[in-house]
């Protein structure tokens, strides 16, 4: 930039601000600001016409009362002429105020946009830096709508100047970051691709930054990028750190500029083209070795750039998951920094593992650490270090070390942080339950979570205890017992109140039989907890206390006394109150044999999808590790634990639903061929062998209109997956041929595909069952499989099945969720009819309900040939409207038909 001349000191300005300064209250900085406000209005209006310089101070003054926090009223006209000066000072000035003061709604903002073109094609860089700076300061949409189109051929001409492209660049990412729609960059991209060759380091480190952004968005358009980013990478990880002497920061060659070109790599796959792979896998190598070097210098700057570019490759390596060899040298890396004296190469590194630990070829690597670990989860004294050494061991639990990291995150929890102990809470009981192989040690380990920190058991995790101890009849007398025990101590957690009131209700006969835990002494140790507790929970009492009448009728006399009680009868809470008279009355006039029927023990639980990871994955901050990712990656194959979907509370037991029916996915759609749930069904299964559905981004619905009246053609289509549909219906049934094809030329592993019928549809549309050929698990690139869905449909319906795709591409979980085309019109059979028939038939449906009539504007052009051989209908050659009109003697397919034909035309 121009040097500031002794004239541009502006003494005035120099003067104003050290009178602000010395103004002793704020009333005399007001009174000072006011005079000075009234002295530049009248110079602004005054007859005699300010020169450039005089301009250029009283806009600088008004800049600085408005950075004071006073508001500016005018000005704005004068800092507008100062942009036609031809002097640097004047025009930066005038610049900057618009920059700050200027509304993108103000009336000189056509103004401003011919000063800012003006500047765009003088040539000169100063000012065509100066309006490029003013462009993306203000940034607005319509500054975008007059230079989008602009400045991208600023940014590619080759007279362009390195200072002037740098500021393009950046210009039109900030252009770009807020209207997105307006910046195409079209015939342009090979040309800014290519930028990551130019000769000037700062240009390549501006045009990387907007590439980026444009690659996540249009990932086809610009992946010519990778072989340039590798090329470019290569030959800054083997160069000196003289050989970029300008761009050498405490010797580390280019720090900035290597870290964007990694995260430019992260965008993209693995180069399909093995000289630019095998280029890339030496990048990585060189970084990694480099990494071990003893450092050039002692300075904390050398070692964060140095650190900069090494943890941004070990996030491209994760990324990649394919080179086994490089994985374990980034997991033994990491290693070294879990005792680092920084604690944030601690945390970063402890984040890092916990990625890789999701990896088959590192994950055994990163167990090897599992005592540093541990430690830092006992010592650190950062919360953050903390938290992150606790999603490692989660990471990091197998069958193996199941136990040993189940108690360290046990004996952590009774000191651990308030603010992490529900999530510690989740990890343990989902390891508990995931890992159990004796089911006494599981129930011990929940019992013990409830001890030590019961405020932060949620009700999906004691549902599950008392879910799996129904399933499994080996577990269920010494869970008797050991809940029985637990309630002996003088101060009890409710929740351990309400398992062991559950347990007690269905089991306790199993323990009848010693004198130490006697039907009497069970009930006077439930009873003895009653006062204590919260309605729900003594609504749960109550119905084990009828449980036990069943159980026990020696127990009878008692239980109806304390039924009978006004403290229970009489109670202010309408639902113990009408539990209590309910029972009474049950107890009293019920034969054994009905009462045995009635109170008879709970079935099994059917399997369900779970809620307990969805749970801990919301209490997760936005930088951690996908807790779905890690569970696909930790599943194995062996015996899973029981399932069931029904919370302690059951029809037998209450006669209010419970309010976190929907909290835990009770509303949800069952995976298709899932046995029913009941009404009162509230557990969920952890883990079942096909994992949870979600989860997955919206329902993409793109092509479902497209199939409402043909059978055939592309259901979807990125740049992976292509999917294709040939269907075919013959009265009520249906059969659909699904083709999932891969574009690519990587394969696609852990493949699966879920069908799932949401809300009502499960009971409309039987069971869409897989036949023929089950969908292989693994895709080459370049192949395609198929899958056939035979579909029979009841009843009338509504909601489209929904099919969820989860796969691995590149070693990233892809999950996507779309309508599958089936509608309620390709059930229909055709029939023939003369007119006369028809309207017969038309006029027999005359109810008002039956009749669903839409008008709407068309959505493509009206050829009424076309339109006659598609519906009867009168339109005028220049319509735009429809009208259309259905009759069914069913009010609900009325409906429905017009949704779908009304997005036809």
């Amino acid at each position: 930039m121009p040097a500031v001349s002794k004239g541009d000191g502006m003494r005035g300005l120099a003067v104003f601000i050290s009178d602000i300064r010395n103004c002793k209250s704020k009333e005399a900085e007001i009174k000072r600001i006011n005079k000075e406000l009234a002295n530049i209005r009248s110079k602004f209006k005054g007859d005699k016409a300010l020169d450039g310089y005089s301009k250029k101070k009283y806009v600088c003054k008004l800049l600085f009362i408005f950075l004071l926090g006073h508001d500016i009223d005018f000005g704005h006209m004068e800092a507008v002429n100062l942009l036609s000066s031809n002097k640097y000072t004047e025009k930066q000035i005038g610049y900057l105020f618009i920059s700050v003061l200027v509304n993108s709604n103000s009336e000189l903002i056509r103004l401003i946009n011919n000063a800012i073109k003006n500047d765009l094609s003088s040539r000169n860089p100063t000012f065509m830096c100066l309006a490029l700076h003013c462009i993306a300061n203000v940034g607005s949409r319509e500054m975008a709508e007059a230079f989008a189109s602009e400045i991208p051929r600023i940014l590619v001409a080759g007279d362009t100047m390195d200072s002037v492209k740098q500021s393009a660049a950046l210009c039109l990412l900030r252009l770009y970051k807020t209207s997105p729609d307006l910046v195409l960059m079209g015939e342009w991209t090979s040309r800014v691709v290519h930028l990551l060759n130019d000769q000037h380091m700062g240009v390549v480190t501006a045009a990387i930054s907007l590439i980026t952004c444009l690659s996540q968005k249009n990932p086809d358009e610009f992946k010519t990028c990778v072989s340039l980013a590798v090329s470019r990478l290569s030959r800054i990880v083997s160069s000196a750190s003289t050989d970029l002497q300008d761009y050498t920061y405490y010797f580390v060659p280019a720090p900035w500029l290597s870290c964007k070109l990694l995260r430019l790599l992260q965008c993209y796959p693995p180069p399909e083209d093995g000289a630019v792979k095998g280029r890339l896998v030496e990048c990585l190598e060189t970084i990694l070795n480099k990494a071990q070097e003893p450092p050039k210098s002692k300075k904390v700057q050398h070692s964060n750039a140095k650190n900069a570019i090494l943890f941004e490759a070990i996030s491209l390596i994760i990324h990649y998951d394919s080179e086994p060899n490089l994985l374990v040298r980034a997991c033994n890396q990491l290693g070294q920094f879990l005792q680092h004296r920084e604690t944030n190469l601690r945390y970063l590194a402890l984040e890092s593992m916990c990625t890789l630990a999701s990896s088959e070829f590192s994950h055994e690597a990163v167990k090897t650490h599992i005592e540093t670990v541990i430690n830092a989860l006992k010592t650190e004294r950062d919360v953050s270090v903390r938290q992150r050494a606790a999603d490692l061991l989660y990471a990091m639990c197998d069958r193996s070390n199941a136990k040993q990291i189940v108690a360290e995150m046990l004996s952590y929890l009774e000191t651990a942080d308030y603010s992490i102990r529900e999530e510690m809470v989740l990890k343990v009981a989902i390891l508990a339950e995931k890992y159990a192989v004796d089911y006494s040690w599981y129930v011990d380990t929940i019992l013990n979570l409830i001890r030590i920190a019961g405020d932060y058991v949620s009700e999906e995790v004691w549902y599950r205890v008392i879910q799996i101890v129904i399933n499994r009849d080996d577990v269920q007398g010494y869970a008797a017992k050991t809940v029985f025990e637990a309630l002996q101590a003088p101060a009890c957690h409710e929740n351990m109140v309400k398992v062991g009131g559950y347990i007690l209700g269905e089991f306790g006969n199993l323990i009848a039989g010693d004198p130490r835990s006697s039907p009497l002494v069970q009930f006077n140790l439930l009873h003895s907890k009653f006062h204590l507790c919260s309605v729900p929970t003594r609504a749960l009492l109550l119905s084990a206390y009828i449980k036990f009448i069943n159980l026990f009728p020696e127990t009878k006399a008692t239980i109806q006394e304390v039924l009978r009680c006004d403290s229970q009868i009489r109670n202010s809470d309408v639902e113990l109150q009408q539990r209590a008279v309910e029972y009474l009355k049950l107890s009293s006039i019920a034969s054994t044999d009905v009462l045995a029927t009635v109170l008879e023990e709970m079935p099994p639980f059917p399997e369900r999808e779970s809620s307990i990871l969805a749970k801990l994955k919301k209490k997760k901050g936005p930088g951690a590790v996908s807790v779905t990712e890690l569970e696909d990656s930790k599943r194995e194959g062996g015996e899973l634990n029981g399932g069931g979907d029904r919370g302690p509370d059951t029809a037998a037991m209450a006669s209010t639903p419970s309010p976190s029916a929907d909290l835990l996915g009770i509303r949800s759609a069952a995976p298709v061929g899932a046995a029913p749930a009941s009404a009162g069904s509230l557990l969920v299964d952890v883990f079942s062998e096909a994992g949870p559905i979600a989860p997955s981004a919206a329902v993409n619905d793109d092509g479902f209109l497209r199939f409402v009246c043909k059978n055939n053609g592309v259901l979807f289509e990125n740049q992976l997956l292509q999917i294709g549909i040939k269907s075919e219906y013959r009265q009520n049934l249906g059969r659909m041929y699904l083709f999932y094809g891969n574009k690519t030329s990587v394969q696609f592993a852990s493949f699966t595909t879920t069908v799932s019928c949401p809300g009502e549809l499960q009971s409309h549309i039987l069971s869409m069952h897989l036949c023929t050929k089950p969908v292989e698990p693994l895709v080459e690139g370049g192949a395609q499989i198929q899958q056939v869905l035979n579909i029979e449909c009841l009843t009338d319906f509504s909601d489209a099945p929904l099919l969820n795709i989860k796969f691995r591409y590149g070693g990233a979980l892809q999950n996507l969720t779309l309508k599958l085309p089936v509608t309620i019109n390709k059930f229909f059979q055709p029939t023939e009819m003369t007119s006369s028939d028809f309207f017969q038939r038309w006029k027999q449906l005359s109810q008002p309900q039956q009749e669903a009539q839409k008008i709407f504007k068309a959505n493509h052009s009206m050829d009424t040939e076309v339109l006659k051989a598609k519906v009867r209908q009168n339109v005028t050659p220049h319509s735009i409207m429809y009208r259309l009109t259905l009759r069914c003697s069913k009010d609900s397919v009325s409906r429905r038909l017009c949704e779908l034909l009304a997005e036809q035309f």
